[in-house]
Protein backbone atom coordinates (compact mmCIF):
# COMPACT_ATOMS: atom_id res chain seq x y z
CA UNK A 1 0.00 0.00 0.00
CA UNK A 2 1.18 3.55 -0.65
CA UNK A 3 1.77 5.89 2.25
CA UNK A 4 4.48 7.44 4.42
CA UNK A 5 5.32 4.03 5.96
CA UNK A 6 5.20 2.09 2.71
CA UNK A 7 8.64 0.54 3.31
CA UNK A 8 7.92 -0.59 6.90
CA UNK A 9 7.06 -4.18 7.87
CA UNK A 10 5.17 -4.68 11.14
CA UNK A 11 4.73 -8.06 12.84
CA UNK A 12 1.67 -7.86 15.06
CA UNK A 13 1.53 -10.35 17.94
CA UNK A 14 -1.11 -8.34 19.81
CA UNK A 15 -4.78 -9.08 20.35
CA UNK A 16 -7.90 -7.42 21.70
CA UNK A 17 -7.61 -3.67 21.22
CA UNK A 18 -4.61 -1.61 22.41
CA UNK A 19 -2.03 -3.38 20.24
CA UNK A 20 -4.34 -3.86 17.24
CA UNK A 21 -5.23 -0.17 17.39
CA UNK A 22 -1.53 0.74 17.20
CA UNK A 23 -0.85 -1.60 14.28
CA UNK A 24 -3.97 -0.45 12.43
CA UNK A 25 -2.72 3.11 12.70
CA UNK A 26 0.63 2.05 11.24
CA UNK A 27 -1.19 0.12 8.50
CA UNK A 28 -3.29 3.19 7.71
CA UNK A 29 0.00 5.00 7.03
CA UNK A 30 1.04 2.36 4.52
CA UNK A 31 3.01 -0.11 6.63
CA UNK A 32 2.67 -3.79 5.75
CA UNK A 33 1.14 -5.33 8.89
CA UNK A 34 1.21 -9.12 9.30
CA UNK A 35 -1.12 -10.11 12.12
CA UNK A 36 -0.13 -13.33 13.90
CA UNK A 37 -3.15 -15.13 15.36
CA UNK A 38 -3.77 -18.30 17.32
CA UNK A 39 -4.85 -21.20 15.06
CA UNK A 40 -8.54 -22.06 15.20
CA UNK A 41 -9.73 -19.08 17.23
CA UNK A 42 -7.68 -16.07 16.20
CA UNK A 43 -7.73 -12.72 17.99
CA UNK A 44 -9.97 -12.71 21.08
CA UNK A 45 -12.14 -10.01 19.52
CA UNK A 46 -13.26 -12.35 16.73
CA UNK A 47 -15.57 -13.77 19.40
CA UNK A 48 -16.64 -10.49 20.97
CA UNK A 49 -20.28 -9.94 20.12
CA UNK A 50 -23.06 -9.54 19.32
CA UNK A 51 -23.30 -7.92 16.93
CA UNK A 52 -21.96 -10.42 14.42
CA UNK A 53 -22.56 -9.95 10.70
CA UNK A 54 -22.17 -13.02 8.52
CA UNK A 55 -20.35 -14.67 11.41
CA UNK A 56 -17.84 -11.81 11.72
CA UNK A 57 -17.54 -9.73 14.88
CA UNK A 58 -18.02 -6.03 14.24
CA UNK A 59 -15.65 -5.44 17.17
CA UNK A 60 -12.84 -7.21 15.32
CA UNK A 61 -13.67 -5.29 12.14
CA UNK A 62 -13.19 -2.00 14.01
CA UNK A 63 -9.47 -2.49 14.75
CA UNK A 64 -7.96 -4.63 12.02
CA UNK A 65 -8.19 -2.95 8.63
CA UNK A 66 -5.02 -2.81 6.53
CA UNK A 67 -3.59 -6.10 7.85
CA UNK A 68 -2.77 -9.60 6.66
CA UNK A 69 -3.45 -12.65 8.86
CA UNK A 70 -1.32 -15.72 9.48
CA UNK A 71 -2.18 -18.36 12.08
CA UNK A 72 0.82 -19.56 14.12
CA UNK A 73 1.03 -21.66 17.28
CA UNK A 74 3.90 -20.02 19.15
CA UNK A 75 4.39 -23.16 21.26
CA UNK A 76 5.05 -25.20 18.11
CA UNK A 77 8.68 -25.24 16.96
CA UNK A 78 7.84 -25.09 13.25
CA UNK A 79 5.43 -22.19 13.65
CA UNK A 80 7.81 -20.38 15.99
CA UNK A 81 10.46 -20.67 13.29
CA UNK A 82 8.07 -18.98 10.82
CA UNK A 83 7.64 -16.16 13.30
CA UNK A 84 11.39 -15.77 13.77
CA UNK A 85 11.86 -15.58 10.01
CA UNK A 86 9.29 -12.78 9.98
CA UNK A 87 11.22 -11.07 12.77
CA UNK A 88 14.37 -11.26 10.65
CA UNK A 89 12.68 -9.09 8.00
CA UNK A 90 10.57 -6.88 10.27
CA UNK A 91 11.04 -3.24 11.19
CA UNK A 92 8.55 -3.33 14.05
CA UNK A 93 7.11 -5.99 16.35
CA UNK A 94 4.08 -5.21 18.52
CA UNK A 95 2.97 -7.31 21.50
CA UNK A 96 0.65 -6.90 24.48
CA UNK A 97 1.19 -10.13 26.40
CA UNK A 98 1.38 -10.03 30.16
CA UNK A 99 4.90 -9.43 31.44
CA UNK A 100 7.06 -12.56 31.10
CA UNK A 101 4.93 -14.45 28.54
CA UNK A 102 7.26 -13.82 25.59
CA UNK A 103 10.24 -14.96 27.64
CA UNK A 104 8.47 -18.22 28.55
CA UNK A 105 7.83 -18.79 24.84
CA UNK A 106 11.52 -18.32 24.12
CA UNK A 107 10.78 -15.04 22.34
CA UNK A 108 12.10 -12.52 24.82
CA UNK A 109 13.41 -9.12 23.78
CA UNK A 110 17.01 -10.36 23.93
CA UNK A 111 16.21 -13.17 21.47
CA UNK A 112 14.34 -10.86 19.09
CA UNK A 113 17.02 -8.16 19.17
CA UNK A 114 19.83 -10.68 18.69
CA UNK A 115 18.20 -11.87 15.48
CA UNK A 116 17.40 -8.36 14.28
CA UNK A 117 19.24 -5.47 16.00
CA UNK A 118 17.25 -2.94 13.91
CA UNK A 119 13.93 -4.19 15.27
CA UNK A 120 11.69 -1.70 17.06
CA UNK A 121 9.56 -3.47 19.67
CA UNK A 122 6.33 -1.94 21.01
CA UNK A 123 5.15 -3.57 24.22
CA UNK A 124 1.82 -2.58 25.82
CA UNK A 125 0.64 -3.74 29.25
CA UNK A 126 -2.19 -2.89 31.59
CA UNK A 127 -0.37 -1.14 34.42
CA UNK A 128 3.28 -1.02 33.33
CA UNK A 129 6.05 -3.54 32.92
CA UNK A 130 7.51 -3.08 36.40
CA UNK A 131 6.61 -1.53 39.74
CA UNK A 132 4.63 -3.15 42.54
CA UNK A 133 1.65 -3.95 40.30
CA UNK A 134 3.43 -4.37 36.98
CA UNK A 135 2.14 -7.88 36.39
CA UNK A 136 -1.57 -7.08 36.57
CA UNK A 137 -3.78 -7.97 33.65
CA UNK A 138 -5.16 -4.91 31.94
CA UNK A 139 -8.74 -4.46 30.81
CA UNK A 140 -10.03 -1.11 29.70
CA UNK A 141 -12.84 -0.47 32.17
CA UNK A 142 -10.69 -1.56 35.11
CA UNK A 143 -7.96 0.80 33.92
CA UNK A 144 -10.45 3.65 33.48
CA UNK A 145 -11.35 3.24 37.13
CA UNK A 146 -7.84 2.72 38.47
CA UNK A 147 -6.40 5.64 36.48
CA UNK A 148 -8.99 8.12 37.74
CA UNK A 149 -10.95 8.67 34.54
CA UNK A 150 -14.23 7.29 35.89
CA UNK A 151 -14.04 9.60 38.90
CA UNK A 152 -14.10 12.53 36.47
CA UNK A 153 -16.93 11.14 34.31
CA UNK A 154 -20.62 10.99 35.20
CA UNK A 155 -23.47 13.17 36.39
CA UNK A 156 -21.83 13.86 39.74
CA UNK A 157 -19.26 12.67 42.32
CA UNK A 158 -21.42 9.69 43.33
CA UNK A 159 -22.06 8.56 39.75
CA UNK A 160 -18.72 7.37 38.27
CA UNK A 161 -19.13 6.32 34.63
CA UNK A 162 -16.88 4.75 32.04
CA UNK A 163 -16.38 6.45 28.70
CA UNK A 164 -18.64 5.13 25.95
CA UNK A 165 -15.68 3.63 24.08
CA UNK A 166 -12.65 1.67 25.43
CA UNK A 167 -10.65 4.85 25.64
CA UNK A 168 -7.76 3.42 27.70
CA UNK A 169 -7.08 0.78 25.05
CA UNK A 170 -7.43 3.29 22.23
CA UNK A 171 -5.13 5.83 23.87
CA UNK A 172 -2.50 3.18 24.64
CA UNK A 173 -2.57 2.17 20.98
CA UNK A 174 -2.25 5.78 19.86
CA UNK A 175 0.65 6.47 22.23
CA UNK A 176 2.24 3.21 21.13
CA UNK A 177 2.09 4.12 17.45
CA UNK A 178 3.49 7.56 18.30
CA UNK A 179 6.38 5.91 20.15
CA UNK A 180 7.07 3.54 17.25
CA UNK A 181 7.37 6.46 14.83
CA UNK A 182 9.85 8.18 17.17
CA UNK A 183 11.89 4.96 17.47
CA UNK A 184 11.96 4.51 13.68
CA UNK A 185 13.15 8.09 13.30
CA UNK A 186 15.90 7.49 15.87
CA UNK A 187 16.92 4.26 14.12
CA UNK A 188 17.48 6.19 10.91
CA UNK A 189 20.37 7.89 12.74
CA UNK A 190 21.67 5.14 15.03
CA UNK A 191 20.97 2.08 12.90
CA UNK A 192 19.73 0.31 16.03
CA UNK A 193 16.18 -0.43 17.09
CA UNK A 194 14.76 0.19 20.56
CA UNK A 195 11.97 -0.95 22.86
CA UNK A 196 8.92 1.28 23.34
CA UNK A 197 6.74 0.59 26.37
CA UNK A 198 3.39 2.03 27.37
CA UNK A 199 0.33 0.90 29.30
CA UNK A 200 -3.35 1.60 29.76
CA UNK A 201 -2.50 3.29 33.05
CA UNK A 202 0.13 5.52 31.44
CA UNK A 203 -2.12 6.40 28.51
CA UNK A 204 -4.99 7.54 30.71
CA UNK A 205 -2.77 9.47 33.12
CA UNK A 206 -1.19 11.01 30.02
CA UNK A 207 -4.50 12.67 29.13
CA UNK A 208 -5.46 13.95 32.58
CA UNK A 209 -4.54 17.38 31.18
CA UNK A 210 -5.76 20.26 33.37
CA UNK A 211 -7.35 17.80 35.81
CA UNK A 212 -3.86 16.46 36.54
CA UNK A 213 -2.29 19.84 37.28
CA UNK A 214 -5.43 20.86 39.12
CA UNK A 215 -4.26 18.31 41.70
CA UNK A 216 -0.45 18.26 41.39
CA UNK A 217 -0.16 22.06 41.41
CA UNK A 218 -3.30 23.38 43.12
CA UNK A 219 -4.10 20.43 45.40
CA UNK A 220 -7.70 20.15 44.18
CA UNK A 221 -9.18 16.73 43.45
CA UNK A 222 -11.43 16.97 40.41
CA UNK A 223 -14.70 15.03 40.50
CA UNK A 224 -17.41 14.27 37.98
CA UNK A 225 -19.88 17.09 37.44
CA UNK A 226 -21.86 16.04 34.42
CA UNK A 227 -21.96 17.94 31.17
CA UNK A 228 -20.36 21.19 32.33
CA UNK A 229 -16.69 22.15 32.20
CA UNK A 230 -15.09 22.45 35.65
CA UNK A 231 -13.00 25.52 34.76
CA UNK A 232 -14.91 27.38 32.02
CA UNK A 233 -18.50 28.68 32.08
CA UNK A 234 -20.80 28.62 30.27
CA UNK A 235 -19.32 25.56 28.57
CA UNK A 236 -21.51 22.49 28.34
CA UNK A 237 -24.96 21.16 27.56
CA UNK A 238 -28.01 23.41 28.03
CA UNK A 239 -31.67 22.56 27.54
CA UNK A 240 -33.99 24.37 25.16
CA UNK A 241 -37.61 23.99 23.99
CA UNK A 242 -37.21 20.64 22.22
CA UNK A 243 -33.98 19.15 23.54
CA UNK A 244 -30.51 20.47 24.22
CA UNK A 245 -27.51 22.10 22.58
CA UNK A 246 -23.90 22.48 23.64
CA UNK A 247 -22.10 25.79 23.81
CA UNK A 248 -18.51 26.83 24.53
CA UNK A 249 -18.07 30.40 25.73
CA UNK A 250 -14.32 30.36 26.15
CA UNK A 251 -13.46 34.06 26.44
CA UNK A 252 -14.81 37.25 27.98
CA UNK A 253 -15.44 38.79 24.55
CA UNK A 254 -17.53 35.76 23.61
CA UNK A 255 -19.45 36.10 26.88
CA UNK A 256 -20.29 39.71 26.08
CA UNK A 257 -21.50 38.74 22.59
CA UNK A 258 -23.49 35.87 24.04
CA UNK A 259 -25.22 38.11 26.60
CA UNK A 260 -26.04 40.72 23.96
CA UNK A 261 -27.50 38.09 21.61
CA UNK A 262 -29.82 36.60 24.22
CA UNK A 263 -30.61 39.61 26.39
CA UNK A 264 -28.79 38.24 29.43
CA UNK A 265 -27.86 40.62 32.24
CA UNK A 266 -24.23 39.75 33.13
CA UNK A 267 -24.44 41.38 36.57
CA UNK A 268 -22.56 39.21 39.08
CA UNK A 269 -21.36 36.93 36.29
CA UNK A 270 -18.86 39.27 34.71
CA UNK A 271 -15.77 37.06 34.79
CA UNK A 272 -15.19 33.40 34.13
CA UNK A 273 -14.19 32.89 37.77
CA UNK A 274 -17.51 34.39 38.91
CA UNK A 275 -19.44 32.21 36.48
CA UNK A 276 -17.67 29.02 37.59
CA UNK A 277 -18.26 29.91 41.25
CA UNK A 278 -21.98 30.52 40.60
CA UNK A 279 -22.55 27.78 38.05
CA UNK A 280 -26.04 26.80 39.24
CA UNK A 281 -27.28 30.37 38.89
CA UNK A 282 -25.57 30.64 35.48
CA UNK A 283 -27.25 27.47 34.19
CA UNK A 284 -30.63 28.78 35.31
CA UNK A 285 -30.05 32.12 33.56
CA UNK A 286 -28.88 30.53 30.30
CA UNK A 287 -31.63 27.90 30.16
CA UNK A 288 -34.25 30.57 30.85
CA UNK A 289 -32.97 32.46 27.80
CA UNK A 290 -33.06 29.27 25.71
CA UNK A 291 -36.47 28.02 26.90
CA UNK A 292 -38.56 29.48 24.06
CA UNK A 293 -36.27 28.35 21.23
CA UNK A 294 -36.01 25.05 19.41
CA UNK A 295 -32.59 23.51 18.93
CA UNK A 296 -32.49 24.53 15.27
CA UNK A 297 -33.49 28.12 16.08
CA UNK A 298 -30.99 28.28 18.91
CA UNK A 299 -28.07 26.97 16.82
CA UNK A 300 -28.87 29.56 14.14
CA UNK A 301 -28.90 32.37 16.72
CA UNK A 302 -25.63 31.15 18.26
CA UNK A 303 -23.96 30.95 14.85
CA UNK A 304 -25.09 34.47 14.04
CA UNK A 305 -23.55 35.68 17.32
CA UNK A 306 -20.30 33.78 16.64
CA UNK A 307 -20.66 31.53 19.69
CA UNK A 308 -19.31 27.98 19.19
CA UNK A 309 -22.18 25.51 19.53
CA UNK A 310 -23.40 22.15 18.34
CA UNK A 311 -26.00 19.44 18.65
CA UNK A 312 -25.54 16.04 20.26
CA UNK A 313 -25.61 13.57 17.38
CA UNK A 314 -26.27 9.85 17.52
CA UNK A 315 -23.80 7.66 15.63
CA UNK A 316 -26.17 7.12 12.71
CA UNK A 317 -26.38 10.90 12.35
CA UNK A 318 -22.58 11.21 12.51
CA UNK A 319 -22.05 8.68 9.71
CA UNK A 320 -24.78 10.28 7.58
CA UNK A 321 -23.28 13.78 8.04
CA UNK A 322 -21.72 15.18 4.89
CA UNK A 323 -18.94 16.77 6.96
CA UNK A 324 -17.88 13.32 8.17
CA UNK A 325 -17.69 12.04 4.61
CA UNK A 326 -15.80 15.13 3.43
CA UNK A 327 -12.96 14.38 5.85
CA UNK A 328 -12.36 10.86 4.56
CA UNK A 329 -13.75 9.32 7.74
CA UNK A 330 -15.55 6.54 5.88
CA UNK A 331 -13.72 3.96 3.75
CA UNK A 332 -15.10 1.25 1.48
CA UNK A 333 -13.40 -2.15 1.36
CA UNK A 334 -14.13 -5.58 -0.11
CA UNK A 335 -14.17 -8.18 2.67
CA UNK A 336 -13.27 -11.79 1.76
CA UNK A 337 -16.52 -13.22 3.17
CA UNK A 338 -18.83 -10.25 3.73
CA UNK A 339 -18.28 -8.50 0.42
CA UNK A 340 -18.50 -4.67 0.29
CA UNK A 341 -18.09 -3.04 3.70
CA UNK A 342 -18.08 0.56 4.82
CA UNK A 343 -15.80 1.18 7.81
CA UNK A 344 -14.86 4.19 9.94
CA UNK A 345 -11.72 5.58 8.33
CA UNK A 346 -8.32 6.92 9.43
CA UNK A 347 -8.32 10.37 11.10
CA UNK A 348 -5.28 11.78 9.26
CA UNK A 349 -4.99 13.50 5.89
CA UNK A 350 -1.75 14.34 4.04
CA UNK A 351 -0.97 17.08 1.54
CA UNK A 352 2.06 17.80 -0.62
CA UNK A 353 1.77 21.37 -1.79
CA UNK A 354 -1.80 21.76 -3.01
CA UNK A 355 -2.24 18.06 -3.75
CA UNK A 356 -3.77 15.66 -1.25
CA UNK A 357 -1.65 12.53 -0.90
CA UNK A 358 -3.73 10.70 1.72
CA UNK A 359 -3.75 6.93 1.09
CA UNK A 360 -7.19 6.04 -0.24
CA UNK A 361 -6.87 2.29 -0.90
CA UNK A 362 -7.40 0.16 2.20
CA UNK A 363 -7.31 -3.54 2.98
CA UNK A 364 -10.35 -5.06 4.70
CA UNK A 365 -9.90 -6.71 8.10
CA UNK A 366 -8.58 -10.19 7.25
CA UNK A 367 -10.20 -13.57 7.68
CA UNK A 368 -8.29 -15.84 10.07
CA UNK A 369 -5.12 -17.14 8.35
CA UNK A 370 -6.30 -15.60 5.06
CA UNK A 371 -2.71 -14.78 4.10
CA UNK A 372 -0.91 -17.67 5.80
CA UNK A 373 0.12 -19.47 2.62
CA UNK A 374 1.12 -16.26 0.83
CA UNK A 375 3.26 -15.10 3.75
CA UNK A 376 5.04 -18.45 3.95
CA UNK A 377 5.68 -18.36 0.19
CA UNK A 378 7.07 -14.84 0.52
CA UNK A 379 9.43 -15.93 3.30
CA UNK A 380 10.76 -18.64 1.01
CA UNK A 381 11.67 -16.19 -1.75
Amino acid sequence: MPGPLGDVLVVDLSRALAGPQATMMLGDLGARVIKVEAPGRGDDTRGWGPPFVGGESTYFLSANRNKESIALDLKDATDRDVLLRLVDRADVLVENFRTGVLERLGLGIDVLRERNPRLVVLSITGFGHDGPEGGRAGYDQIAQGEAGLMSLTGSGPDDPQRAGVPIGDLLAGMYGAYGVLAALHERATTGVGSVVRTSLLAAIVGVHAFQGTRFTVAGEVGRAQGNHHPSIAPYGLFHCADGAVQIAVGSESLWQRFCAAFGIDPDGLTTNAHRVAHRDRLIEVVESAFAGLTGAELLARLAEAGVPAGKVRTLDEVYAWDQTASQGLLVDVEHPTLGPLRLPGPPLRFFTGDQETTPRAHRPPPALDEHGAAVRDWLDT
